[in-house]
């Protein structure tokens, strides 16, 4: 946003879903599992979630059962291995990413693209995701390419963050930025209450979004990062033979609450200005517990962070997909003078950027 700089500007997103939604499957699934002592307090931490659909690109039965139902791919123990899930993931993540690039495209020409950028962390996959989705594009193999892995719910961030300075390095850049991930292919046999709950945040999205120098959209501003000091094991994926095993703490909110009551944080965060000042607000939807402590620390207006509820609501955490689908939103919504956009994810770090409307 500085004099003599050309600005990068977020000109509109498109997103996609799988039309199979497993979210109640899930939790009487979950609830099987636990003990009955502790089968109400499950059900009141369910209730609470603030979720009511999640996606996944696992198809139902014959009989329209889910993929934990008898014939559904985590029907017996042990569940199938990281070997099958990869070839799920290098089956479906394209597809779902050319569904959401289709929906970009109903908003905005995608022609003379000359930067990919790709996240995604919940499967490999080589030639990579990047390569794929260039090639069903029929993008020129002088695209520049860019494949961001493994960096979980901030890697929106990144993609955007690194959208912004091809972009501001070459202004006649044209970026097309993809986040794709396909979270449910890694449910984990767990007995206990923290992990489920943890299993029950994510589904599975995809979203695509042009960057470019044209003044029409979000203008990105200035990025942020920062990590959290003492929390590298709050939030973590282990690859094990049976997937992909998330580990979320329980603790995580109560972190993310204490960093921004921090003064300093909290500046950085907000680009030095009080939070009642900042008119949009892009919040990571990590979970019903990490946007309350968003809202409470920030001392925020219920409403600032609707766009993020309504997404969490929709289709539940979808990792780095998510932050998109806020985005979404918010261009559909009215001009916004001074936004932040905020995400957290392993290490425990937060990453983010300011924006606003173009003019």
């Amino acid at each position: 946003m500085g004099k003599g700089i050309v600005s990068a500007y977020l000109n509109a997103v498109g997103s996609a879903v799988p039309g199979h939604d497993i979210h109640d499957a899930f939790i009487a699934w979950a609830r099987s599992r636990i003990e009955p002592r502790m089968q109400r307090v499950f059900d009141r931490m369910a209730s609470r979630s603030g979720i009511a659909h999640r996606w996944s690109v696992l198809p139902p039965t014959a009989d329209g059962g889910s993929p934990v139902d008898d014939a559904g791919f985590y029907a017996a123990e042990p569940h199938p291995g990281t070997a099958a899930r990869m070839t799920l993931y290098a089956e479906h993540a394209p597809d779902l990413a050319i569904r959401a690039i289709e929906a970009l495209r109903a908003k905005v020409a995608v022609e003379g693209i000359t930067h990919l950028v790709v996240a995604s962390c919940t499967g490999f996959v080589a030639p990579g995701i990047d390569q794929i989705i260039a090639r069903r594009l029929g993008l020129s193999s002088s695209v520049e390419r860019l494949l961001i892995g493994f960096m979980g719910c901030y890697a929106a961030v990144v993609a955007l963050r690194s959208a912004r300075h091809i972009v501001r390095s070459e202004p006649k850049a044209r970026v097309l930025v993809v986040t794709v991930e396909l979270s449910t292919l890694h449910l984990q046999p767990a007995n206990e209450i923290e992990p489920l709950l943890a299993m029950l945040q994510f589904g599975d999205g995809a979203a695509a979004a042009l960057v470019t120098a044209e003044a029409t959209g979000l203008e990105l501003g200035t990025p942020f990062a920062a990590a959290l000091a003492d929390t590298e094991a709050l939030i973590r994926w282990d690859v094990t033979d049976a997937g992909f095993a998330m580990h979320l703490s329980g603790e995580v909110p109560a972190r993310i609450a204490t960093a921004l009551a921090d003064t300093e944080f909290r500046a950085i965060v907000s680009d030095g200005r009080p939070p009642e000042t900042i008119d949009g607000w892009a919040v990571h939807a990590g979970g019903r517990s990490i946007l309350d402590a968003v809202e409470h620390a920030m001392q925020l207006k219920p409403e600032a962070l609707a766009a993020s509820r309504q997404v969490l609501a929709d289709n539940g955490n979808m990792s780095s997909a998510t932050l998109m689908f806020v985005f979404e939103r918010l261009l559909a919504g009215p001009p916004i003078a001074h936004g932040v956009a905020l995400a957290f994810g392993p290490g425990l770090a937060a990453e983010g950027f300011g924006f606003r409307s173009a003019p």
